[in-house]
């Protein structure tokens, strides 16, 4: 039932002509020299653009990892590629918070099994309490590696 279980992805997100054409755009302003490809500092500035963060070595290395050995830098279709995927991760968690926030109805940053239940009795109200249980449970032992709590489990939106 959970995204590593059930296999939820990403899903597959149509870029607007808008959105492709500013993409192409901030690829042609960080391309340096008009060389046809972006470095990996070319790079950095263009998830600047549109992202308004600098990617981390880590990030950096794995995309410039993935470059063709015949090409100095990441290609436009490559760039785009990239760019698509990181659109769709960012909408994925985007998703997820808003689901987070939905059931945490008091703002504390994180959920109670009386917050658990009352959002499951409201979207589910035939699912068995076991179920519940067993979901909140599950939960607690993945987001915090112990057991939960009777009162309490914080199982806390990450960001």
């Amino acid at each position: 039932m959970f995204f590593s279980q059930a296999g939820a992805r990403p899903q597959m997100w149509e870029v607007s002509p808008s959105e492709h054409k500013k993409w192409v755009e901030v690829f042609k302003a960080c391309d340096e020299d008009n060389k046809g490809y972006l470095s990996r500092e070319d790079f950095k500035v263009a998830v600047v653009m549109l992202f308004g963060y600098k990617p981390s070595k880590i990030e950096a290395d794995s995309v410039m990892s993935s470059v063709d050995p015949n090409t100095s830098g990441i290609l436009l279709e490559g760039f785009l590629n990239i760019v698509r995927q990181k659109k769709e991760v960012q909408l994925y968690w985007n998703e997820i918070r808003h689901i987070f926030t939905a059931f945490d109805r008091h703002y504390r940053g994180y959920l109670t099994l009386e917050d658990f239940t009352k959002a499951f009795r409201q979207v589910a109200p035939k699912l068995p309490e076991r179920i519940i249980l067993e979901v909140f449970s599950w939960l607690c032992m993945r987001c915090l590696g112990r057991e939960w709590a009777a009162s309490s489990c914080l199982a806390r939106g990450r960001s």
